[in-house]
């Protein structure tokens, strides 16, 4: 899905930052925390044009971060479509729109640039991947095209 890499780049260089907190604030999208059920990590709504990103407050940060990244990926791709609950299975997904939004955060929260520079001191995608608090299960979305 290189398209997706490609907004990814876009909306990073418009915006100078690749943090989804940031970027969620700069696009005027609601970021709220909430007890959610322990099986519920997140979801992206959208209500009279406005657009809420609802993160399961329990989470572990590095959690949270990737939460937010992959809502951001359904407002962005998916901007008038209601998800529904980011549920830990979810990161298995093959719904097109889970997937395409794993996909937004994977490319989101690990940048090209990083993965040569640590690949150079012998680490890992995966090892990357747990640096940037991208879950190992969607480390496969990465698009390598051009990182050797």
């Amino acid at each position: 899905m290189t398209w997706i890499k490609d907004i990814v780049g876009d909306l990073i260089n418009r915006n100078n930052t690749a943090d989804p907190y940031e970027l969620a604030a700069l696009k005027k999208i609601h970021v709220i925390y909430h007890d959610l059920h322990h099986e519920i990590q997140g979801f992206y709504k959208y209500d009279k044009r406005n657009k809420y990103i609802v993160i399961n407050g329990n989470l572990h940060e590095a959690n949270q971060k990737f939460v937010c990244a992959h809502e951001l990926g359904h407002a962005e791709l998916h901007p008038r479509v209601n998800t529904p609950f980011l549920r830990e299975k979810t990161l298995l997904s093959i719904d097109r729109i889970e997937v395409e939004a794993n996909t937004f955060a994977v490319e989101l929260l690990l940048p090209d640039k990083a993965i040569y520079e640590h690949r150079d001191v012998g680490m890992t995608l995966n090892e990357i991947a747990s640096l940037y608090c991208v879950p190992e299960e969607v480390t496969y979305l990465k698009n390598l095209r051009n990182v050797r």
